[in-house]
């Protein structure tokens, strides 16, 4: 098999680093997964957990705006699939426009998922050219966003998205996302702030960080390190990066853990590094309190690489205040998700990624609804605003999107166990999460300023 190049092996480490630490989810397969029951079959009506008339019938006329006919609405699907071959957002836009239409549409228009491939390189071009067709962008995600969010902005073009990446992309004009994640906010104050104070106390002085180093990434990593000082985890007593592309031996980073009497860890890098640092650590019997292995390690195959250390070292991943994905049978809702997974997309799971890249499309569907027949970029944009509580119909805690750039109230955390991810001890207080997180704002320098309309020339005025 002819190796790819250093720089597209790099680019993609990036990546999968830049997930980890900006405000996203992993795309590691859970095991979530079901045959077509009842509540697939109920869904029929347009109707999603807690959510009515999501979709449905209708007698629409005229083309009130781009991408919109009187048959159908045209909502661009971005991804980078064919760069990473992972498949679940194109699963995801599948499953819901076919169970969408199957109930009527938005008010009788077809949804027709726009499946559009950046390569990861050619994030730019992809979106000049969904500026030039698409209505909106739903349950995208793209490694780069932050490369084409003014290409976007400056089109107009609102987009409902499964996760963001880049600084410059969270928090931007002309989206709207499902999940607490403000700009100025350290994304998992909650999570660190229990790790130190309640379940590690200990480990309270002597936390590490050990990340691929990127000038994409950096300044992500920074963000954690900061939030966990902010929120009383004291200075961080050792910073280890490491070559983005990864290393062959983890030995010598094993040894500068044990040197400096880490107690906690804060890895961020692919899923199979982190497996094979902790055999070295495990073969050594040194014994961290805690590593937070982040929400690229919550699925199946770290499970699975990580062996015998997981009956060792104690590995966490915040969640932010989605329903565990092992525990559907238990929410209707998820419930619903894995048999509509079943029945449109027969033999594909149920993703931590594709979870939220659902709640984005239940959004958008949810909005366009709501504005009739003369559906328009404001109408739609405006109408998810107004959401002050959003829960995806039972699939996440309630979100405020009516003030995006705020600090996330709920989570949760899963530990890894040698029978798989389970929901950790961490007082919980509100069903599976935790609400009422401690907030901390990161210092204005921190990260680049999210891409604005006034930035690209324009307002909220030049959205009709």
């Amino acid at each position: 098999m002819m190796k790819r190049p250093i720089a597209m092996a790099a680019l993609t480490a990036a990546a999968v680093l830049s997930a980890a630490c900006g405000r996203s989810g992993s795309s590691s397969t859970t095991g979530a997964q079901a045959t077509p029951t009842a509540s697939a079959q109920t869904a029929t009506a347009g109707d999603f957990g807690s959510l009515k008339d999501v979709c449905q019938p209708g007698k629409p006329s005229g083309s009130p705006d781009q991408g919109v006919t009187a048959t159908q609405i045209l909502a661009g699907a971005m991804s980078d699939v064919g760069f990473t071959k992972i498949e679940d957002l194109v699963n995801t836009a599948k499953v819901f426009t076919s169970w969408c239409n199957a109930a009527g549409g938005i008010n009788g228009r077809k949804l027709v998922a726009d499946d559009e491939d950046t390569q990861m390189l050619q994030v730019v071009q992809t979106m000049t050219t969904a500026c030039g067709k698409d209505f909106a962008l739903v349950g995208n995600s793209e490694a780069l966003d932050g490369l084409a969010v003014k290409t976007r902005v400056s089109c107009l073009l609102p987009e409902f998205p499964a996760q963001v990446v880049m600084p410059q992309n969270i928090n931007s004009s002309l989206q709207v996302y499902p999940q607490a994640d403000g700009h100025s906010y350290g994304p998992f104050a909650g999570y660190y702030s229990w790790l130190v104070k309640q379940a590690y106390p200990d480990s309270v002085n002597h936390v590490g960080i050990l990340y691929g180093e990127s000038p994409i990434t950096d300044a992500l990593v920074t963000t954690q390190a900061e939030t966990l000082t902010g929120v009383g985890g004291g200075k961080m007593a050792y910073s280890g990066p490491f070559p983005i592309t990864g290393v062959t031996d983890w030995t010598p980073y094993a040894e500068a853990i044990k040197s400096k009497g880490l107690k906690g860890l804060i890895f961020y890098g692919e899923t199979a590094w982190l497996a094979s640092l902790e055999q070295v650590l495990t073969n050594m019997n040194y014994k961290l309190d805690w590593i937070d292995a982040n929400s690229n390690a919550y699925g199946a195959p770290f499970i699975q690489l990580a062996g015998r250390s997981l009956s060792y070292q104690h590995n966490y991943a915040a969640e932010g205040g989605y329903y565990p994905l092992e525990k559907a049978g238990a929410n209707p809702a998820t419930r619903q998700l894995v048999s509509l997974f079943a029945q449109y997309a027969p033999g594909q799971s149920v993703t931590q990624q594709a979870l939220q890249g659902f709640t984005a499309w239940l959004l958008f569907a949810k909005s366009a609804a709501s504005c009739g027949n003369d559906l328009t970029r404001k109408c739609v944009y405006d109408a998810a605003l107004k959401q002050t509580a959003w829960t995806g119909g039972g699939l996440q805690a309630p979100v405020n999107l009516s003030a995006p750039d705020s600090p996330p109230s709920c989570f949760n955390v899963e530990q890894a166990t040698p029978g798989g991810w389970v929901p950790a001890s961490f007082g919980a207080n509100d069903g599976p999460y935790r609400c009422g997180a401690p907030a901390f704002k990161l210092p204005a320098s921190t990260l680049p300023p999210a891409v604005t309309l006034s930035s690209v020339g324009k307002s909220l005025s030049d959205l009709k």
